[in-house]
């Protein structure tokens, strides 16, 4: 690796990406050409610019780093994604992985895992820190069962749950009869397993479906 790796960094918390920034850019070989609070940042950069790596957190203002990553190797294949997260929950690490990222890094991993994953990654093979590689191996009941999939209606109306809003007022918003919603919320609720509307919308939110 005698070429500068050039990576690029997106979190949305201005003192986590100083100090990867810092971390990285004492590396021999690697050096952060752009860090980014949100998607869109990093999409209009990358439209004009190489990134060997990008280090990718889960959550951002503008979507997730779910969907984020797909759009990355879409528009450009050879760039290599890791995740760098607090999240542990075994679906969303599995997620990100389908939608083509090569790992997945706890952000309590030390500066040689993250030194390590990068390289390894590189390689071309899958990066993960210690923590992450036992939650992988221990898949609970409702990674078994895989995601649920969310119509685009049911995806509506979750949203406005959400918000707060009644079945009331979520049938006048999208013009349907309060009848049709409480099925929708029925049936998400099935789905999900759970008994009510803050256990629908908690468990969402576990599953980045809202």
């Amino acid at each position: 690796m005698s070429n500068t790796i050039k990576l690029a960094v997106v979190d949305d918390h201005p003192i986590v990406i100083q100090g990867i920034v810092s971390l990285i850019n004492n590396l021999e070989n690697m050096h952060v050409v752009g860090s980014f609070h949100s998607g869109s940042a990093l999409i209009s950069f990358l439209n004009n610019n190489e990134i060997d790596i990008i280090l990718l957190d889960i959550m951002l203002p503008d979507g997730n780093g779910i969907e984020l990553c797909a759009q990355v190797k879409k528009l450009s294949p050879k760039t290599v994604v890791i995740a760098i997260s607090n999240h542990t929950e075994r679906s969303i690490i599995m997620q990100i992985l389908q939608n083509g990222a090569s790992g997945y890094i706890l952000k309590n991993a030390s500066v040689e895992e993250l030194k390590n994953g990068i390289e390894t990654a590189l390689r071309g093979e899958l990066a993960f820190s210690r923590e992450v590689i036992e939650i992988i191996a221990k898949p609970s009941v409702n990674d078994l069962k895989g995601r649920p999939k969310f119509t685009k209606r049911e995806k509506q109306i979750l949203q406005l749950i959400a918000q707060g809003k009644t079945t009331a007022g979520i049938a006048d918003e999208l013009f349907l009869s309060p009848l049709t919603v409480e099925t929708h919320r029925r049936n998400m609720m099935q789905k999900l397993d759970v008994k009510n509307a803050i256990e629908l919308i908690n468990m969402a939110t576990e599953q980045l479906l809202i």
